[in-house]
């Protein structure tokens, strides 16, 4: 796929952005450098840090330079002046600090990178070459990350998540503008763009090039005789806009579907937080130290329980400005106040969600979500949090929406109904739960404990004191597992496991009945091979190019396995290993991975 066919989006014939243009040249398939800022971001923060010490150390010299204060001697500077190695001493720090500037700048020239048509390239080093690659197939989404110093000097770090352990390819750092507009892109060809749509795009991008040279003089002539003073403050301009500038732009999701927290809820949220338990509990113990005359705990504890106001504070700036919003190349969840993320995950790179209800939250109703995917940021999330957290905390409400963004098929009222009702309930309702003699195993759970089959889903309902609702995309499953312990072979139960992608969520049931854990392994290995054979998400962009509505590549509305060719599984899909008539051994009944 050439460098146009991907910056071609499917069914848009919407001009692209300003910064979409800046990125225009960076995906030819031709090695490209980073922003020149990039050594004084990546390793000069460490020289100014070394900077600064030798001044703090040398800050009674400067003190007594200013005020008079009496000279005891020993300071390495009165060495240097006694002895006359003035002349010496600064041919070594500008000799230090050329070969420091010359690093850096070797540094610079020898990180490169390059966007094909199919991956994402970087190669750096000196003396040790190294080069990473991300396979377009296998992003599972793009960071953008503006730390406050880099906000500065108006560049950005885009992250790009790839399947695998330790996958990830970090461009550090690029023009801010130039960031979004290489995330574009990279998602343009990643999303299956036909080459049809991309050839109308080449051609009216001719066209305007073309216009635009007609109307070239001018401007130049305009912009030879500005002044220097016009670049400074249009430069400073530009820099104003990018800190007061919002996280999401407003351009890039309809406002219906941005979910964001008021500030108080999460301050709430974070004081009702296991961690608050704790401090509280060292307060206690403190106090108690205290007034039984164990000043000690004073000079152990105090420091550490003075450190929770920076911890308090640091979580809630990271939280401000937090957004959720459905683009038209997947979900975008942005954060910051100072330092900034905006991360966008691709359809289909989800593979379980989780939501969630603390004890401590219950009164307020608030919820979090959590999710499992292939593949991480480096980056952390808000609130100090693993990115895997979609929402920090949120209403009822919140989540509704939240879950319409991330499974478009739960967007419907009745979807909406189910998962409210799942959410808060405690008796059978439409899930098929455990018996009544599971209540020797989950005497609190058991009533709770359940699961329902929705379309190419499944929901998985446990826990009263902490509620949690899983929800697994049967296309995204890989295994599913049935076992049974000698306690739950007594009361003819069984556990099953649902397993995806190593995350903080976790799809499990424990003491379900046997039959009704047979019965669902069978209809989960149908379904999921069918869910597996007809899901097109990895390629979201060719199925909603109207150029491709080819017969044979529209989506099947039959789930049956023999509607498609089986080449055209996702990579997850998962295969029965038994027919789904034959009940599978009870100890270790699974589904296997399709290679």
């Amino acid at each position: 796929m050439s460098a146009p066919e991907g910056r071609a989006q499917a069914g848009a014939g919407a001009p692209l952005s300003p910064a979409q243009r800046a990125a225009e040249r960076y995906t030819d398939g031709e090695w490209h450098r980073l922003h020149p800022a990039t050594p004084l971001l990546r390793g000069g923060i460490v020289f100014i840090a070394l900077t600064g010490f030798v001044l703090s150390n040398l800050r009674e010299r400067l003190i007594g330079f200013f005020v008079g204060a009496p000279d005891y001697g020993g300071d390495p500077l009165d060495a240097i002046y006694n002895h006359g190695w003035e002349g010496w001493a600064l041919l070594g720090v500008a000799v230090v600090l050329l070969l420091c500037f010359g690093a850096f700048y070797l540094s610079w020239r020898m990180h490169t990178f390059r966007i094909t048509g199919d991956a994402v390239e970087v190669r750096s080093g000196i003396l040790f070459r190294t080069q990473r690659k991300a396979r377009l197939d296998r992003i599972q989404g793009i960071n953008v990350v503006r730390p406050v110093l880099a906000r500065i000097f108006g560049a950005a770090k885009l992250d790009v998540s790839v399947a695998g352990h330790d996958a990830n390819v970090q461009l550090a750092y690029l023009g801010s503008s130039l960031a979004d507009g290489l995330r574009a892109d990279v998602l343009r060809l990643a999303s299956g763009v036909q080459a049809a749509e991309a050839a109308e795009a080449e051609a009216a991008e001719a066209a305007e090039a073309a216009a635009a040279d007609g109307h070239a003089g001018g401007r130049d002539v305009g912009a030879a005789g500005a002044s220097r003073t016009g670049a400074v403050t249009d430069l400073v301009g530009r820099r104003v806009n990018e800190f007061l500038a919002p996280e999401l732009d407003p351009n890039a999701a309809p406002p219906a579907s941005v979910v964001k927290i008021p500030p108080l809820r999460l301050l709430g949220s974070l004081l009702l937080s296991g961690f608050t338990v704790f401090v509280l509990v060292v307060v206690a113990f403190l106090v108690w130290g205290a007034a039984s005359g164990a000043l000690w705990l004073l000079i152990v504890v105090l420091p550490g329980l003075l450190g929770t106001a920076s911890f308090y504070l640091n979580r809630f700036t990271k939280s401000l400005r937090y957004s959720i919003a459905g683009t038209p190349d997947g979900v975008r969840v942005g954060f910051g106040l100072l330092s900034t993320s905006n991360e966008t995950l691709p359809p289909g790179r989800i593979h379980a969600v989780e939501v969630l209800q603390p004890l401590l939250w219950r009164p307020f109703g608030w919820w979090q979500i959590r999710i499992d995917t292939a593949g991480h940021s480096r980056e952390k999330g808000a609130a100090g949090q693993p990115n895997t957290t979609m929402l920090p905390v949120g209403d009822a409400a919140d989540v509704s929406r939240v879950l319409s963004l991330v499974l478009p098929g739960f967007a419907t009222d009745e979807h909406r109904e189910l998962i409210e009702t799942a959410m808060v309930s405690s008796g059978r309702d439409a899930f098929t739960g455990s018996p009544r003699r599971a209540a020797w195993i989950r005497p609190l759970s058991w009533q709770r404990t359940g699961y329902r089959l929705v379309g190419d889903a499944i929901l998985l309902r446990r826990g009263v004191v902490w509620r949690s609702l899983a929800i697994v995309p049967l296309a995204r499953l890989q295994s599913l597992e049935l076992s049974q312990g000698p306690v739950d072979a007594l009361l003819a139960l069984a556990k099953a496991r649902f397993h995806t992608v190593s995350g903080p969520v976790h799809p499990r049931l424990a003491a379900i009945d046997a039959a009704t854990g047979i019965r669902l392994f069978e209809a989960v290995s149908v379904r999921a091979v069918a869910a597996a054979v007809a899901d097109a998400s990895h390629r979201w962009g060719r199925a909603a190019a109207p150029t491709a509505a080819a017969p044979s590549a529209a989506a099947p509305t039959a789930v049956a396995p023999t509607a498609v060719a089986p080449a055209a599984a996702a990579p997850s899909a998962v295969a029965p290993s038994a027919p789904a008539a034959s009940r599978p051994p009870l100890a270790d009944a699974r589904t296997e991975e399709e290679s």
